[in-house]
């Protein structure tokens, strides 16, 4: 049995980003750059007013009050260079280029107005004030958004800021859902004691689309030789991934492994060395197709889907790989106590501590507890040999939602 760390970093060796291309800006939220953004011009293109008021030359207001006669107005938008003189100004609103004989910029608050044609100064500028630089921000051509960044809302507003209007992205992997088990039922149906309505098919999928991605299928499927046979070679063909969950472990109805093999599918791990999670497996095909088989059991199915399936999924998407799996280091709200023979993922949630966040660890009864599942928002990663931590000692936490 492998340790989680050698699990990933066999992830990563068979998976690398999908292939890229251009498409809108309006199908590029979540998506990750292939190729830089850079800008198209200085930002900002023209030293810019940072304020609602007046543009002037500093050594014209050697003391305060002084007034100055006003010459113009250059509101944002307009392309107008009023020249000054001494001792003259121009009205400025924000984002207004400031006219090319001026240096400083007095905010409209600093100034009061006599007459129609005059401005009295009340403060004495400082040089340069309230003035945003040609290029402060970026020259042109220089990099805005490397390779590899993710598009949220603000680099979108930057691609579009600098006409990259259809930025080269990666495209995001397709995944298909099976959910496996006889004892499986749908939502709406009536259950026996021997079966259980199906809780991970819904919760893969939730779990991709708030993330982002999309299953193209989700289907439950019966412990039967053939009907698993035929749900994986469908899948297989379908999509870029299959996510399975239950029969992947070592039971005479785990039959996931086996159907794989059989299937000329290479299973680079079955079983890694952490509680919960140990039963699970992650494949390849000859033609990049990825498989991740997942527990049956609702905690295990998701501590095992963030820490090797969604990171899978983002390198896929183009995520650089030191990227992949975000950690924090947070201190503990209390005292915890496990068993330090196994790397343990215990699910913890974030809450406010008087010395700022704090993850205090959920109580659970073991891997099938959805109820815990619900009540956490990541887990804390306990290394082997660990056996109790102190409150406020500092534990690794990886939180289920990143972005």
């Amino acid at each position: 049995m492998i340790s989680p760390e050698v699990a990933w970093e066999r992830v990563l060796a068979h998976l690398a980003p999908l292939p890229a291309g251009p498409d809108d800006l309006d199908q590029c939220l979540g998506r990750y750059l292939a190729a830089p953004v850079v800008a198209d011009r200085d930002l900002p293109a023209a030293h810019r007013a940072a304020m609602d008021g007046y543009a002037l030359r500093a050594a014209d207001v050697p003391a305060a009050p002084t007034s100055l006669r006003l010459v113009g107005e250059v509101p944002a938008g307009s392309p107008a260079r009023p020249p000054l003189g001494p001792g003259q100004c121009v009205r400025i609103f924000t984002g207004a280029n400031v006219p090319p004989d001026a240096d400083t910029v007095v905010m409209q608050e600093d100034t009061t107005t006599p007459d129609a044609a005059t401005v009295a100064v009340l403060r004495v500028p400082r040089l340069g004030q309230h003035i945003l630089s040609r290029g402060g921000q970026a020259r042109a051509g220089g990099v805005l958004l490397p390779a590899g960044s993710v598009l949220g809302p603000g680099a979108l507003a930057l691609c579009a800021t600098v006409g990259a209007g259809r930025p080269w992205v990666h495209r995001h992997p397709t995944v298909s859902v099976l959910a496996t088990g006889s004892e499986l039922r749908g939502v709406d149906e009536a259950v026996a004691d021997h079966q259980i309505r199906d809780a991970n098919g819904p919760l893969l999928v939730a779990t991709l689309a708030d993330h982002g991605l999309a299953a193209v299928t989700c289907q439950r499927v019966s412990d039967e030789p053939q009907a698993l046979s035929t749900a994986l070679t469908d899948s297989l063909q379908r999509c870029d991934v299959t996510l399975v969950s239950g029969g992947v472990s070592v039971g005479a109805y785990d039959l996931v492994p086996q159907i794989l093999r059989q299937a000329g599918v290479t299973v680079h791990y079955h079983g890694v060395a952490m509680k919960p999670g140990k039963p699970q497996l992650f494949a390849t095909t000859a033609s990049g197709h990825s498989v991740f088989g997942l527990p049956g059991n609702p905690l295990a199915v998701t501590v095992g889907l963030h820490e090797f399936v969604l990171p899978a999924l983002r390198r896929l998407s183009g995520c650089p790989a030191e990227a992949c799996r975000p950690a924090l280091w947070l201190p503990l709200l209390a005292p915890l106590a496990v068993d330090a023979g196994r790397r343990q993922y215990l699910p913890g949630r974030c809450v406010t501590a008087p010395g700022g966040t704090a993850v205090a660890p959920v109580a659970h009864t073991g891997s099938a507890d959805l109820v815990a599942s619900c009540g956490a928002d990541g887990t804390l990663v306990m290394p082997v040999g660990v056996a109790a931590l102190a409150a406020g000692d500092r534990v690794e936490f990886r939180p289920w939602r990143w972005r």
